[in-house]
């Protein structure tokens, strides 16, 4: 099968390069320097001359902050929106296979309840707005499509939560994180597990939801993370800590759909765990 990553020098990008390469599997991988996704022509020209049968879509605006206002708002809209519909597009005239991973922002996090694929979406930030119209275009435009909604991802490549904990404690003896926002943590190497499970096994196509497994705050996350740094980690409230983005409060994702695959996924504590000792 001809696989081809987009965004491959991304964190998900890169850590799906890696578990590849363990597998001996060939692939192609594009940054925006070899395949510019917002330009409609390069991408067809690309698909057409290359014919990927898997295509696994990593590429992606993700400054949630930065997306909230221009320069940043048009970027995020173009990539996300404008750069999903060319990759749908050039893969359904190819025949190819399509895997897009989604986030879940695409929920406003009101719901007390867990949010299963058939919630009713409601996202109140740009980012989570744009990668709900990819969402919407994938499903439109596609015949053989998994859309992979994630959350508070973090892994070996790239800059995330755990990096920025550790880096933190560096040079403070006490830090402050958010205890009223509740999700579930998502390590790069089960999600790039699932991405090429769902692909090796032929699993249904449509919508899943893929974390890890159990949930936290972001205070929860960050004590666990420095539970061996000489740090003090002390909760604050969403209020204390502004940002330009709406955050949802209580974004847990039900992982039955998952799970049903036949996919052993790992507990948020677990992963941690492992990814640590990977980093150490």
């Amino acid at each position: 099968m001809k696989t081809l990553i987009t965004g491959g020098n991304g964190q998900l990008g890169t850590e799906l390069k890696k578990l590849l390469d363990e597998k001996n599997e060939i692939y192609t991988a594009t940054d925006s320097k070899e395949l510019d996704i917002t330009n409609e022509q390069a991408v067809n020209n690309y698909f057409l001359e290359n014919k990927p049968e898997i295509v696994y879509h990593c590429a992606a605006y993700t400054a949630v902050d930065a997306a909230e206002e221009e320069p940043g708002k048009l970027i995020n809209e173009k990539v996300n929106i404008e750069g999903t519909k060319n990759i749908a597009q050039a893969a359904q005239n190819v025949g190819a296979t399509l895997i897009y991973v989604s986030t879940d922002y695409v929920f406003d996090g009101k719901n007390e309840k867990m949010y299963t694929e058939d919630s009713p979406a409601n996202p109140k930030n740009e980012y989570g707005k744009t990668k709900l119209a990819g969402e919407q275009l994938v499903s439109s435009i596609l015949d053989k499509y998994y859309i992979i909604r994630t959350s508070w991802v973090f892994g070996e490549f790239g800059k995330n939560f755990v990096y920025t904990m550790l880096k933190l404690a560096e040079n403070h003896s006490r830090l402050t994180v958010v205890n009223d926002q509740v999700g579930r943590p998502t390590w790069t190497r089960t999600l790039a597990e699932f991405m090429t499970y769902v692909v090796e096994n032929e699993v249904e196509y449509g919508l899943y939801q893929l974390s890890n497994d159990n949930s936290c705050t972001w205070y929860e996350f960050a004590s666990e993370i420095l539970r061996n740094k000489n740090v003090e980690v002390k909760p604050v409230t969403s209020e204390e800590f502004p940002q330009k983005a709406y955050r949802p409060k209580h974004s847990i994702m039900d992982l039955s759909k998952a799970k049903s695959t036949g996919f052993k996924i790992p507990t948020w504590q677990e992963a941690l765990s492992k990814f640590m000792e990977e980093i150490d």
